[in-house]
């Protein structure tokens, strides 16, 4: 486990985009947070950290983005927010992007499909404190 603490949005991004330098192409991240504790923040600098310059938002809506990086390599950002369980999660194909090895995949409010991952599967967790911009990020593997 490693812990890591923040004190602004962009101070996350720079985190963020370290962590995406250090991370093979087939790993699943789960991120975990409650709204507004700075997952839409990290996966913006997770994007940065692998070269992606577009836009990244929160796919509430579409539950999933794709960002191309180098050779042909994928992103996935993932929203499961509006999914209520595996079954829903896998009638809209979360398997054909969890399993892309030439892929990494970011999965926000991954709590609605916990059984789909496999067990290395990377949890990162995001907390606000009280202090406004103040977050601890903790990484399990």
């Amino acid at each position: 486990m490693k812990q890591f603490e923040t004190y602004s949005p962009e101070e996350t991004e720079a985190l963020a985009a370290r962590i995406a330098s250090e991370t093979k192409p087939g790993t699943i991240i789960l991120l975990r947070g409650d709204l507004g504790a700075g997952k839409t923040a990290f996966t913006r600098g997770f994007a940065r950290g692998l070269g992606i310059a577009d836009p990244v938002s929160s796919p509430t809506f579409t539950i999933v983005q794709e960002y191309p990086y180098a050779d042909g390599r994928m992103l996935y950002h993932m929203d499961l927010y509006r999914i209520h369980d595996s079954d829903a999660a896998l009638a809209f194909g979360i398997d054909d992007f969890l399993f892309d090895t030439r892929a990494i995949s970011l999965i926000e409010w991954p709590e609605r499909a916990e059984d789909l991952y496999p067990p290395d599967a990377v949890n990162i967790g995001i907390e606000h404190t009280e202090e406004e911009n103040h977050r601890i990020i903790t990484i399990r593997n």
